[in-house]
């Protein structure tokens, strides 16, 4: 791997290392949220939100989707760093609940060769039914405390409105 393939991003954490000013800033979060969204690069986070770094636990992954890794992530933001609402929030024009199954497969395949068929996806056929399930295996999950409050969002990526579904 030659060392320019990240030259780019080094360079802009030099220039980011220059004017760091988040040092000392606490590890819980300052406003008892966990945010549970996608990975698309149209969701802002922080700023859909109105919150700043440290404010916030933010975890990420293709659909936004509840798996065991963010129910055990939960537990420690609760029980460990402050956290006491949770936010699940899906988004429109999502391609993990547009496409099938078949599909990722296919379009995987095509353009590495690669056979992924053994792995699950976690892709969605309706959204809002899935969102809902989603939020539903939170609150029920029993290492949680009790009190957490947990709601299901889907946030519009052409308006920047989140809307409450769950």
């Amino acid at each position: 791997m030659p060392p320019e393939d990240f030259d780019d991003v080094l360079a802009a954490n030099t220039d980011y290392a220059a004017s760091f000013a988040l040092r000392g800033l606490a590890p819980v979060a300052a406003r008892g949220l966990a945010v549970v969204t996608c990975m698309d690069s149209r969701i802002e986070p922080l700023e859909m939100l109105g919150l700043k770094p440290g404010d916030a636990k933010i975890m990420r992954n293709a659909g936004a989707r509840v798996t065991t890794d963010v129910l055990r992530t939960l537990a420690l933001a609760t029980h460990l760093l402050g956290v006491d609402r949770i936010m699940v929030v899906a988004h429109t024009q999502c391609k993990m609940a547009s496409s099938s199954a078949d599909e990722v497969n296919t379009a995987i395949l095509n353009s590495s060769g690669i056979d992924a068929r053994s792995l699950d996806f976690h892709l969605v056929d309706d959204q809002t039914a899935t969102l809902a399930g989603d939020v539903q295996r939170i609150r029920s999950w029993p290492y949680l405390p009790s009190g957490v409050h947990v709601g299901g969002f889907i946030y519009d990526v052409d308006t920047g409105r989140l809307r409450r579904v769950s």
